[in-house]
């Protein structure tokens, strides 16, 4: 049985956050930029909202019909990439989120450093499913639905996997390491994979 997906708009920013929320509240990556429970659970919907607003304005999102996942994308331009480390962006989104924490933008500046220039590719930003309805498959339908487009296109794709399950999954996918693990300061490891574009068949 296949999964009905459709590309979110403005109507969908509520859900989008919340399901990002849900998803993430019990991420590694999220757990060291927000260490504490209390403050986690109150300002990590905004860091979610961020990230949110910035992908409907610049990228696209792609949302499973029962509102159950999501999976955010950008589109990278050869000789760009994801996020310029020198940039405003991490400093307006810690300035919007939380100014006293400067995980916030530390999260982000590093992420950029790290992200791969010189080629076109499409970057999975984020993907979340409901807490309740994980192992389902609905995260590998959302990646496969742009990765088939990549394929057609000679396209590649990155992402920066924030825990081992999901870095596993990402092998299944075809993405592997791109350069050396990202280990935050006094916290979790992040890993760049990068997904080559394979030889497209036709149905």
């Amino acid at each position: 049985m296949g999964v009905a997906i459709r590309t979110a708009d403005e109507g969908d920013r509520d859900l989008v956050v919340r399901l990002l929320d849900e998803a993430f509240q019990d991420d590694p990556v999220s757990g060291w930029v927000f260490p504490g429970a209390e403050d986690r659970r109150a300002k990590h919907p905004g860091l979610m909202a961020a990230f949110t607003d910035v992908v409907l304005a610049s990228g696209r999102i792609d949302l499973t019909e029962d509102g159950s996942a999501c999976a955010l994308w950008l589109s990278v331009p050869a000789g760009e990439h994801g996020g310029d480390a020198e940039d405003d962006g991490p400093a307006q989104v810690r300035q919007a989120v939380d100014p006293d924490n400067e995980r916030i933008e530390a999260i982000g500046r590093l992420t950029a450093a790290i992200h791969p220039s010189g080629r076109a590719h499409e970057y999975l930003w984020m993907i979340g499913v409901a807490p309740g309805r994980q192992g389902e498959g609905l995260g590998t339908a959302l990646i496969e639905s742009v990765l088939d487009r990549c394929d057609r296109e000679g396209r590649p794709a990155y992402l920066e996997a924030s825990n081992a399950r999901s870095r596993k999954l990402y092998e299944r996918l075809g993405f592997e390491l791109a350069g050396p693990a990202l280990d935050l300061p006094d916290g979790p490891t992040m890993w760049p994979m990068w997904r080559e574009p394979r030889p497209h068949r036709a149905p």
